[in-house]
């Protein structure tokens, strides 16, 4: 992965999230948070559960102190935990972290890329490469990016166009 590459992907997923709220936004609140059977159960879950992840990992980034327990900033204790309730404050949050991740993208070297990432999960420490844990980022967005679009999709609601390339053409 290339600092490039980084900032395509921050982009693709700020443009992708804009899209899925767009859409989630025109159902009523309990159709967004109607059990569906998906992983996480419902759109709005399986929304939380994004940006929880985003925020967990952006805070191993940026080396966020964290409180016995927390394996994120702000809380963070489980990746199931839902962070907020009501969906205007959960866009609005989405909004916040895609700009952190935006920032910190745009920072980003290839030589800070290469380097190591040292943080503890469960008690244990673990160390990759900075560029593994940024593609994962990247990549577990687009599972559950996936996920909420075939949700919205049974729920009546086309998002429309979710590819990479279409974002790229403009």
């Amino acid at each position: 992965m290339t600092p490039e590459h980084a900032r395509v992907m921050a982009r693709y997923n700020r443009w992708m999230n804009d899209k899925l709220y767009a859409t989630a936004e025109k159902l009523a609140d309990a159709e967004r948070k109607q059990d569906r059977g998906a992983f996480f159960g419902s759109i709005h879950r399986t929304l939380n559960h994004l940006l929880l992840a985003d925020r967990v990992w952006l805070g191993r980034f940026t080396g966020a102190a964290l409180a016995e327990g927390e394996m994120g900033p702000g809380g963070i204790r489980t990746l199931d935990q839902e962070l907020y309730a009501d969906f205007v404050e959960l866009r609005r949050e989405r909004a916040k972290t895609d700009d952190e991740l935006d920032a910190y993208v745009a920072a980003l070297t290839a030589d800070k890329l290469a380097g190591p990432l040292s943080f503890v999960r469960r008690g244990s420490r673990n160390e990759l490469p900075l560029w593994h844990a940024v593609a994962h980022l990247f990549n577990h967005q687009t599972h559950h990016r996936g996920q909420v679009t075939t949700l919205l999709m049974q729920a009546g609601h086309d998002p429309g166009v979710t590819d990479l390339v279409a974002m790229l053409r403009g």
